[in-house]
């Protein structure tokens, strides 16, 4: 799927959400597939208006299921959802113009152009002008860098281009809300980026991003706030600054006297203390960092090194999940 589309021609008469409300807001959101497989179980998520939201969580943890769902291609068992202020699937035919969505990968006709299957999906969408399609095509192929490439048959294009293309179907109408599952799933280091930075170009624009990954360096650089899945169960919930700081900061050694270092900080009552590498690690507890470091140097134990360390977003999601994650991108 590429672009969310209505068959209804109904005005655009939905009011906008104001600042600080949600995109999109679940409550008990629950998918129960035949056999008693629970792929969502009790979903309550908020995506602010104006976010790039990052829908995080390993291969099979619900965020498909829970993107098919929000978009109306299938029906949950049990809960509530709406996109953009209007409950969903009830008003469907009035928010879904306003939703562009790429989910799971593009899909195209190997013998036109980018222009020609741009064409035909627009000519597809009923609330769709066709008298400024010319004109929404050409802008949506240069918004995803595409202009040069518009006549180049889409069997050759490469997967970044395809995956500009499945984003430029989704912007062939103005979108105040953008659902990307996985939308940089099997691309070099440049698609990549070129990616990003168009998912960053957007939000500047105005537009609230959902970005559903599996990559947590994904998150990190473009995310504003994220929701963290596991086994099908929502087990975070915010920004992205607030996530990093549910867990306490470590105080960090660097010496060569490890076994030293690890002494001291055992007598001044710190904990959970971890050496390796020229490196020694503790939680401070009540323990002020300035006297920690100057305990360390009237104990003559070599310090090169000394900081007080926020968790990273993989230590955050190993102590939510209890399991390792895919960190590259």
């Amino acid at each position: 799927m590429t672009a969310a589309t209505t068959s209804s021609t109904e005005p655009r008469q939905a009011s906008q959400p104001g600042a600080g409300s949600a995109a999109i807001q679940t409550r008990g959101l629950t998918k129960r597939f035949r056999g008693g497989q629970v792929a969502v179980d009790h979903l309550d998520l908020d995506v602010p208006v104006g976010s790039v939201f990052g829908f995080l969580g390993p291969n099979g943890s619900g965020k498909t299921t829970t993107i098919r769902m929000l978009l109306g291609l299938i029906s949950p068992t049990a809960g509530s959802h709406s996109l953009l202020g209007l409950g969903m699937p009830q008003r469907a035919s009035a928010v879904l113009p306003r939703v562009g969505a790429l989910v799971e990968g593009p899909a195209f006709h190997p013998h036109l152009s980018g222009t020609d299957n741009l064409r035909r999906m627009d000519a597809a969408d009923r609330p769709a002008d066709p008298r400024t399609s010319k004109a929404r095509i050409g802008s949506a192929l240069e918004r995803v860098g595409l202009t040069a490439a518009a006549r180049k048959r889409y069997r050759a294009y490469s997967l970044g281009m395809r995956q500009r293309l499945g984003i430029a179907a989704a912007l062939l109408q103005p979108r105040e809300l953008l659902v990307l599952d996985e939308p940089t799933n099997g691309l070099d280091p440049q698609g990549t980026r070129e990616i990003r930075h168009l998912i960053t170009d957007l939000a500047a624009d105005g537009t609230t991003v959902m970005l559903s990954t599996h990559l947590l360096s994904e998150v990190e650089q473009v995310c504003s706030h994220v929701g963290v899945m596991h086994v099908g169960k929502l087990v975070a919930n915010g920004t992205l600054a607030s996530l990093r700081s549910s867990l306490a900061p470590r105080i960090v050694v660097r010496t060569s006297e490890t076994t030293d270092a690890a002494d001291t900080l055992r007598r001044l009552g710190l904990a959970d203390i971890k050496s390796g590498d020229g490196e020694v690690s503790a939680l401070p507890g009540e323990s002020a960092p300035e006297q920690v470091l100057r305990t360390l140097v009237y104990d003559g134990v070599p310090v090169t090194g000394f900081e007080v360390a926020r968790a990273d977003l993989e230590e955050v999601f190993v102590a939510l999940t209890g399991e390792g994650f895919d960190v590259s991108g």
